[in-house]
């Protein structure tokens, strides 16, 4: 009785009705990723009446995702993030059973975790983890209720429904490494995941109702900014390697391998020689060393913290700003957390600074080994 209160705005639509709320309730769709996507996903499917809400990730809720992960709270902070988002969803809707999966998705167990959903919901921001998740997908005949966001704009459809293509039909080989940034390097606005994750739960509860036309062999593109949606046809791709005439990916992979990323770590990875730790820094600038401090992060990062006396050249500006640097004079290259200042480290060696160093960890590590005054982000 108290289910038919709580869903009687769906019994009454004709293209729902008490079938499909029952529908519904048999349901099992995954959520992957608890973070931006993964909470308006989690959120909205518990509300409706998904009777079975799985929930992947292993990381634990930070600050810095309280302004789009909606599903965790201020109080959340530290906490596992599914713990966090199982108990959120307790509240909104205490008849889905919400199934724990307290564990990275690998090669070694996706085929495992996801074979025991109708659904999936890629809610993920890593390019490895897409293709994971797609040929996982295909494999086990599982649609994929697809979104991804960067900045201001946002993308979904459906991925692997028999009728349509798959992730590498769009994309059949990933970026280089270090291409596209990720959503802590080049930011997102905090609404974007909102409006894109609830297009992912719209189009899962209309595949477990069986309802509508679902985005499969459309890409729906969002551009916040424009407050504009346009739509891009996505044909299955018969020379597919995952999906098509003549599969040649048979298993699931090494798929950080298969993105590069070992190799590109390795590209960037510094000898200790060309290394300095943010207290030894700290250690030369009190001693009064003539130390040159060069941020290679973007100017809006610079304006939130910045170690100081340090110059601001972004690293995309950094080849024609050499002339504003001095070989011969001792160098400390930062960015936020490392990575693109050893980028720049492995640039300025390259075209002759013997005297650069990398400040490992970047500015969030001399936050939290130097100066705590200092904002982190």
């Amino acid at each position: 009785m108290e289910e038919i209160r709580r869903y009687s705005r769906h019994l009454i639509m004709p293209e729902v009705g008490l079938q499909g709320q029952e529908k519904l309730k048999d349901a099992r769709i995954l959520c992957i990723g608890t973070g931006g996507l993964g909470s308006p996903l989690a959120l909205y499917l518990a509300a409706a009446g998904v009777g079975t809400l799985g929930l992947v990730d292993f990381d634990e809720v930070d600050e810095s995702n309280l302004h789009r992960q909606i599903i965790h709270g201020t109080s959340d902070v530290g906490k596992r993030k599914v713990i966090s988002a199982q108990e959120t969803l307790a509240e909104i809707n205490p008849h889905v059973n919400v199934v724990l999966h307290e564990e990275r998705l690998t090669s070694a167990n996706a085929l495992r975790i996801l074979d025991g959903y109708d659904i999936i919901a890629d809610g993920t921001d890593n390019f490895p983890t897409r293709y994971l998740v797609n040929d996982a997908c295909v494999m086990l005949g599982k649609p994929n209720a697809y979104g991804s966001i960067f900045r201001f704009e946002g993308q979904a459809t459906v991925f692997c429904h028999p009728e349509g293509p798959c992730y590498r039909c769009l994309y059949p080989e990933p970026p280089p490494p270090g291409l596209v940034p990720s959503c802590a390097e080049g930011g997102v606005l905090g609404i974007l995941p909102g409006l894109v994750g609830l297009v992912q739960a719209t189009e899962a509860i209309k595949l477990a109702l069986g309802i509508g036309e679902p985005l499969v062999g459309r890409l729906l593109l969002y551009d916040a900014l424009a407050m504009g949606f346009r739509e891009m046809k996505v044909r299955r791709d018969p020379k597919c390697p995952m999906c098509g005439e003549n599969r040649t990916v048979t298993e699931l992979i090494d798929y950080e391998q298969f993105c590069g990323i070992p190799d590109f770590e390795e590209q960037q990875r510094l000898d200790a020689e060309f290394e300095i730790e943010p207290r030894a820094l700290h250690g030369k600038l009190g001693n009064g060393d003539s130390v040159f401090l060069l941020d290679v992060r973007n100017p809006d990062e610079y304006a939130i913290c910045h170690l100081p006396g340090s110059e601001l050249i972004p690293l995309p500006r950094l080849l024609e700003g050499l002339h504003q640097l001095d070989s011969a004079r001792e160098m400390v290259v930062y960015c936020h957390s490392g990575l693109r200042s050893a980028q720049a480290v492995n640039f300025l060696r390259g075209v002759g600074f013997s005297k650069v160093k990398n400040l490992r960890g970047g500015v969030d590590a001399w936050a939290t080994d130097v100066d705590s005054s200092m904002p982190r982000y």
